[in-house]
């Protein structure tokens, strides 16, 4: 009987365009599991699958996409969760990070570190997951190896060790040079290397960068340091081992070279993902505010984390999760530790882009993926009811929204299926979020392409298709001074007549205050059966909106004297004589328009602090704190009107050449300056 596989589980990190797809195909094919390279380009590779992505050329959502793979140690089942690049769509960049035992940081050769690769690399920081690097495009124009390790190692520390060096450049690359072996490795058309001599041209540098390599490694082994010291120079595999257990210890990072169009060095990256990659026995999660070990007994209790769930048009809402103890098998019934839902598994399959392949049961460290789990949202956890993780919740910090736009039906049909159809859009991405803000559907995401693309798939999906307009500021308005105003109902035809009158005095309270209601009636004037009516009536006005449209706030309203009918007032009376009364003092002594203020949290390099501070001032914000992180950025902290910062979010990105990161939150009303008062 065959020997079980050891698992890996890779999240692909990096910038957009840095090859990450590409990677994955050329680790596919030279794995045997696909026959032809797929092309971004040509829309064909198995992770970009959906019209989406193959519109736009690049990935939007999370890539699955396992192999098998064996090297000298032994045999390994990979699975590469490939992630997007871009900003919009990093909430996939979170689910990967979140089920990956390794970050494989993917850095293009031609276009070095940007602000993706930053991004990759803190994400992969905060979830603790051990890194591997490897710079791609190896074969195209302008790349430069050297100078991207060098920059690597600016922008991230000492850590990094180079495992290999490129044989020629550009179209000349044709084969690495192994730093540990101080062998070349030429390569054919099929991807697969031969040794041969190393070129005088590279030979003195690889020498060099052996002797450094080595021994970084062996003052990590007190046994292999005495031994190198002593003249003996610990094996390859010993040196192999003592890497890997840097690389889990977070204290080494190898950088590795690569082409994936031509498949020079492919399989060496494929090998040394299996043999530096960390045991699925190390993974930790966080549960509660605790981090614990988690042992992924196949023999244990089942506990399973559910990182990602997709629309699927045909099979309705696929959940991804990862079996962090137990094994899953269909049929099991499995309860949410959140919500307390049971759930019963059907049939268990693996993703492969677009393709499932069926399963029998998925074991304690593997990647697994389940139809119509419909009470589980992403982030879950599924434990048995009688295990010790029943009780288990992971915290979830879902990145903010900073971006939305108002929905409008296109038709009946489609406002009748809106609400659900954005339910399980956001159960899919929970970095979407749904509100209803006075009589308007607001989705808001973390960008304009974000919100594009999942307006594409509500309509493709769901059928769902809506008209979209920026979300209107949410203005108030509040009385300017101290009125006294009447109401008065009187309708008196013949048969029941209307009859209510109602003293009002109206002023304004501090900004924030909301509204107070004074019942100061004496001697029965307006019964008490109908004061209440007053109340509803004066609540009714202000929320219908102020001379300027807006809702009315910040407002005390006393009721002091009124006139009521024996026969003819009644509750309905008395609410629209309150509400007519409401309308006079606003027109009598006139309003000012409140606009909503947000704190807004920016976090950018400090090199462009002073650019980040004069346009939140030309925003009409106002600083309060700035702070300097250790890792070189600033984080700025400001009150900024609301109606300044719709398209912020973009205008950061592009002030900061995508390094930007902002959250915000709402805080307060202040006045309007009367010339920005919307007419």
């Amino acid at each position: 009987m065959a020997p079980t596989p050891r698992i890996r589980t890779v999240a692909l990190l990096g910038a957009a365009g840095s090859g990450k797809t590409t990677l994955t195909e050329a680790l596919l094919h030279r794995a045997g599991v696909l026959t032809r390279i797929g092309r971004v380009e040509d829309g064909s590779t198995v992770t970009d699958h959906e019209p989406e992505e193959i519109a736009r050329g690049q990935s939007l959502a999370l890539g699955v996409a396992p192999f098998p793979w064996t090297t000298a140690h032994g045999a390994y089942d990979v699975t590469l969760l490939d992630a997007p690049g871009s900003a919009d769509f990093a909430g996939a960049l979170d689910a990967a990070v979140a089920a990956a035992d390794l970050a494989l940081v993917v850095v293009s050769a031609v276009d070095g570190v940007q602000a993706g690769t930053h991004a990759a690399w803190r994400a992969a920081v905060d979830a603790g997951l051990p890194r591997i690097v490897v710079v791609t495009k190896e074969d195209k124009a302008r790349a430069d190896f050297r100078h991207v390790l060098a920059d690597l190692r600016t922008a991230f520390g000492d850590g990094l060790v180079p495992l290999e060096l490129p044989l020629g450049e550009e179209t000349a690359f044709t084969g690495v040079a192994d730093v540990l072996t101080d062998e070349g490795l030429a390569y054919d058309g099929d991807g697969r290397h031969h040794v041969e001599p190393l070129g005088a041209a590279i030979a003195d540098e690889e020498h060099r960068l052996h002797d450094e390599v080595t021994e970084e490694i062996v003052t990590h082994d007190d046994e292999q340091l005495e031994r190198y010291l002593s003249g003996d120079v610990p094996s390859v595999d010993e040196q192999l081992t003592t890497l890997a257990h840097e690389v889990a210890l977070l204290t080494a990072f190898p950088v590795l070279v690569v082409s994936g169009v031509t498949g020079v060095g492919v399989d060496r990256l494929a090998d040394l993902l299996c043999d530096l990659g960390p045991d699925t026995s190390d993974r930790s999660v966080v549960i509660g505010s605790r981090t614990v070990s988690v042992k992924p007994d196949p023999t244990g209790p089942a506990l399973v984390h559910c990182f990602r769930t997709l629309a699927d048009p045909f099979v309705g809402q696929v959940t991804l999760f990862r079996v962090l103890s137990g094994t899953v098998r269909p049929g099991d019934r499995l309860v949410n530790t959140t919500t307390h839902t049971e759930e019963r598994v059907p049939g268990l399959f693996r993703l492969r882009g677009k393709e499932h392949l069926p399963l029998d049961s998925v074991p304690a460290g593997q990647i697994g993926a389940v139809a119509k789990l419909t009470g589980t949202p992403s982030g879950s956890l599924l434990a048995d009811r009688s295990g010790p993780g029943a009780s288990a919740t992971i915290p979830q910090h879902h990145r903010e929204p900073v971006f939305g736009l108002s929905l409008e039906p296109v038709s009946q049909s489609d406002d009748d299926r809106l609400s659900a159809a954005l339910t399980r859009l956001t159960a899919e991405d929970p970095t979407l979020s749904v509100s209803r803000e006075g009589d308007r559907t607001v989705l808001r995401g973390l960008g304009d392409t974000h919100l594009a693309v999942a307006l594409e798939r509500l309509a493709r999906v769901f059928g769902v298709h809506v008209s979209t307009s920026p979300v209107p500021v949410g203005y108030r308005e509040t009385i300017r001074r101290q009125v006294e105003a009447e109401g008065k109902v009187k309708k008196q035809s013949g048969g029941h007549g209307q009859y209510a009158v109602v003293q009002l005095r109206v002023s304004p309270l501090p900004h924030g205050s909301g509204f107070e209601f004074v019942d100061a009636i004496v001697g029965g004037a307006i019964p008490r059966t109908y004061v209440q009516a007053v109340h509803k009536g004066v609540a009714e006005a202000m929320a219908s909106g102020g001379p300027h449209g807006y809702p009315v706030v910040d407002l005390r309203v006393e009721v002091y004297d009124g006139k009521s009918h024996s026969v003819d007032s009644s509750e309905m009376a008395f609410r629209t004589a309150a509400a007519s009364g409401i309308r006079e003092a606003l027109s009598t002594g006139g309003t000012t328009v409140l606009e909503p203020i947000s704190r807004v949290f920016v976090t950018v390099p400090s090199a462009v602090q002073g650019d980040v501070m004069s346009d939140l001032s030309s925003r009409r914000g106002h600083i309060s704190a700035t702070t300097s992180l250790d890792d070189g950025t600033v984080r700025i902290e400001a009150s900024v009107p609301e109606a300044e910062l719709a398209r912020y979010v973009l205008d950061l990105r592009s002030l900061t050449g995508g390094r930007g990161e902002l959250s915000m939150e709402p805080d307060r009303f202040e006045v309007c300056p009367d010339h920005l008062v919307p007419a």
